[in-house]
């Protein structure tokens, strides 16, 4: 066997939704159920949804507080009043924040922006920046993307005079702020139809409401705040995203051309991915580590050699941030490992003075990779008592809500379900840690703990085409509530299967199914090559995409967990003795059990293992092997003996074939019955015969060898034909009649002879078959029942 990484779940669909939806759209069956998994599961809705032509922007009046804020947004732009754009430094809060830059610039508007400091000022509105706003003569704040749980932000503006208009997109406290108007889908009570929209969303809506139309040169910035803060990529933001990638990819901004030869993406394939991997990081690094204007200024400049500097600055500072996040990652697992270790806490909640606040958020999502744990990573001020941190969750854990709970010793969190931002007291931390962990007890199981993969497509190798691929990829662009598609193929052949790289740390794998072959690409899985057998059956998912490569066109896919379902039988018998030692210990301890039949083997192999088990002490236990990995260094001295080791011991996972033996029967003659009546019929000529001055001799004129002559006088001996003293055989005076098996000499080489051919020559695939009836008599038992009937 070889287990997956992770849990996987297979997605289910309605067969006759499935059935409408072929007929219906003319679409493949996987494309069919891929939509319905999306929640798209009648003719009407995939044809808008895989259309987007045909798609259209929402009224932005339909959002609660449009109308009073676009009446004060203008009167002020009339009365040419100075307007301050509240940001955030995260890239949404970047681009929502160009967005209005653009809008009011063209609707000539005197206006600044303002980003707080992550690390001097925290998260979203606060007193001090609202008082210098007011002294510099600002009389109305819009925040983008922050401001709905500015509660005593908005008492202060309204204290001071400063009109106070909040747009946002993050989940709504329960008090909120008594702000001249308060544009969020999700405020309660409002009707707008798509709640999903990222804050750059909820920006680009109040700029179609100011400019009158639907501002689509803007769509090359909106594309980036969407993808970039993972929101779900369906309904408006499946059109802002898809529009966008397209405007960017064509962009005539500077900046954003700049911003994108950095990350090496090239104008002509511009994906999804491009933007959440490459351009994302990069407007986010500027935030973490210091300030988010240069981001903004880089969205925002005309000037493409300007653009070229801001760029190369916000590459520098993402490679100083990856440099960070590794090493505080570094720290995190030893102090979750020697302070909190998973298998007692149910929550991790990890603090440490001195900790870049800025990237603590990419490290909780690392520590839940590794550990796959609700968790939160706080920095500590310790001059000021405070921690502040991000939390990031697990399927099952709704860390918003849980973390409301707490709202008593949280007076500054939000955030969502699987992610949050939080200052807290340090005092409270052990507090903090205590209820989360009782909470997640109440509401996560032991199942739940094991990293869960969703898989939306099963098939067959000989059904992935490239029309079926390119048919999927219309569904594009993916990502959050729209990912890339998981594909599975089940319990498939292996055709050929290498490690690749410089570094032999890939994998490749073609595979072989119903006529037809597959390709298929696993990053980082070299490991792997010697966990699989060459003729075990695979299940595999991944992603699948068109190879092109010198002139041929080919679907391949990309694997990311692999599965054999089945015991694996591995031959080690050929391998090299000299190499054996390390393969061994590479083995984890905890799951191989190696047994050895004779005494000397150990030392005869040079092992330096400390685990190897006498074969006599196992035939005592029961379940010893159910789900291990059973080391077989020797032959037995029976069949029977290996047929009883693995009777009632469970279905090992797997079973390593070495079958080492000192002396090899194969290479010493074992006598027929001809030949040892011609050698009856010689003594009975001589009576006596010297072996040890003339047996040589006699072996050469024979064509035997030594051993022969040898072993013929030893069962002679045992049968009472002759006596042997000082090396002279002598005949026996009228000695019973006996038959050669009455010799167990005889029959000790008869059964090493077959032990020989059944497990020491015999093919891989008859050795697996002899494993099979004795790990499986049950299964193999009722086939042939089967196949009888």
């Amino acid at each position: 066997m070889l287990k997956p990484k992770a849990r996987w779940k297979i997605q289910e669909q309605d067969d006759n939704k499935v059935e409408s939806l072929v007929k219906e759209l003319g679409v493949d069956v996987l494309v069919a159920q891929l939509l319905i998994n999306r929640g798209i599961d009648t003719p009407e809705a995939a044809k808008t949804f895989l259309n987007s032509e045909e798609m259209t922007y929402h009224d932005p009046y339909l959002l609660s507080g449009m109308k009073e804020a676009i009446t004060r947004i203008n009167e002020a732009i009339t009365n040419q009043e100075k307007i301050l754009i509240f940001g955030d430094y995260d890239a949404d809060g970047v681009s929502s924040t160009s967005v209005m830059i653009y809008t009011l610039k063209e609707l000539g508007a005197i206006f600044d922006y303002y980003i707080p400091n992550r690390f001097t000022e925290g998260y979203g509105p606060n007193e001090p920046a609202l008082r210098r706003a007011k002294e510099e003569g600002y009389t109305l704040v819009v925040t983008v993307d922050t401001g709905i749980s500015a509660v005593h932000e908005a008492n202060v503006a309204r204290e001071i005079g400063l009109d106070f208009i909040v747009t946002d997109h993050h989940e709504a406290p329960p008090t909120l702020p008594d702000a001249y108007a308060i544009v969020n889908p999700k405020k309660p009570g409002c009707t707008y139809p798509f709640k999903g929209l990222a804050g750059v969303g909820v920006a680009f809506k109040v700029a179609q409401a100011l400019l009158g139309r639907i501002p689509k040169e803007l769509l090359d910035i909106v594309v980036i705040g969407t993808i970039a803060d993972l929101v779900p990529l369906v309904d408006e933001n499946r059109l802002m995203a898809k529009e966008g990638l397209r405007a960017l990819q064509s962009t005539s901004k500077p900046g954003l051309r700049a911003l994108m030869k950095v990350c090496g993406v090239g104008q002509d394939a511009l994906n999804g991915d491009h933007v959440g991997f490459g351009i994302g990081p990069r407007i986010n690094a500027a935030g973490r580590l210091d300030s988010a204007d240069p981001a903004v200024e880089l969205m925002i400049t005309n000037d493409s050699s300007e653009a070229e500097h801001l760029a190369a600055e916000i590459d520098a500072l993402n490679k100083q941030r990856q440099s960070i996040v590794n090493a505080i990652t570094e720290e995190a697992v030893e102090i979750v490992e020697t302070t909190y270790p998973p298998s007692e806490n149910d929550v991790l909640i990890i603090a440490k003075p001195g900790w870049n606040a800025g990237v603590i958020g990419i490290v909780a999502s690392r520590l839940v990779e590794r550990f796959y744990r609700p968790t939160i990573v706080l920095s500590i001020d310790e001059e000021k008592g405070l921690a502040k941190g991000s939390a990031r969750s697990i399927e099952g854990f709704d860390m918003f809500s849980e973390l409301s709970k707490s709202r008593d010793i949280l007076p500054h969190f939000g955030g969502h379900p699987m992610a949050a931002g939080l200052t807290m007291k340090e005092a409270d931390l052990d507090l903090l840690r205590e209820r989360l962990n009782e909470q997640a007890k109440e509401v996560l199981t032991e199942e739940d703990f094991k990293p869960l993969t969703k898989i939306d497509l099963a098939t067959s190798v000989d059904h992935i085409s490239l029309s079926v691929i390119k048919q999927l990829e219309a569904l594009a662009p993916f990502g959050v509530s729209n990912p890339t598609p998981k594909v599975m193929i089940e319990n498939v052949h292996i055709d050929q299967m290498r490690r690749i790289g410089s570094e032999a740390n890939h994998l490749k794998i073609s595979f072989a199914q119903n006529g037809a072959s597959l390709d298929g690409i696993g990053f980082h899985l070299g490991h792997l090559h010697d966990e699989i057998s060459q003729t075990a059956k695979l299940s595999a998912i991944g992603t699948l995409s068109i190879n092109e490569w010198n002139g041929h066109v080919k679907p391949q896919m990309m694997l990311e967990d692999l599965a054999v379902n089945e015991w694996q039988l591995f031959d080690w018998r050929s391998i090299q003795q000299k190499r054996l030692d390390d393969r061994l210990l590479e083995i984890p301890v905890e799951r191989r059990i190696i047994i050895s039949f004779q005494e000397e083997s150990a030392n005869q192999l040079g092992l330096h293992c400390e685990d190897i088990r006498k074969a006599e002490e196992v035939f005592h236990a029961t379940g010893l092997f159910e789900d291990k990995y059973v080391i077989l260094l020797d032959v037995p001295n029976t069949r029977d003996e290996l047929s009883r080791l693995f009777t009632g011991q469970g279905t090992p996972s797997r079973v390593y074939t070495i079958f080492h033996q000192q002396e090899d029967s194969f290479f010493t003659t074992n006598p027929n019955r001809d030949q040892f009546k011609w050698f009856y019929a010689f003594l009975l000529k001589r009576k006596t015969f010297d072996l040890k001055k003339h047996g040589l001799d006699l072996a050469k004129h024979k064509g035997w060898s030594k051993h022969t002559i040898d072993f013929m006088s030893q069962v002679f001996l045992e049968l009472g034909f002759v006596t042997i003293d000082n090396g002279i055989l002598a005949l026996s005076d009228s000695p019973e009649k006996k038959g050669l098996d009455e010799s167990k000499s005889y029959l000790r080489k008869q059964e090493q002879a077959k032990i020989e051919n059944q497990f020491v020559y015999s093919s891989y695939e008859e050795l697996k078959q002899w494993f099979n009836r004795v790990i499986l008599p049950t299964e193999i038992d009722e086939r042939q029942i089967k196949e009888t009937v």
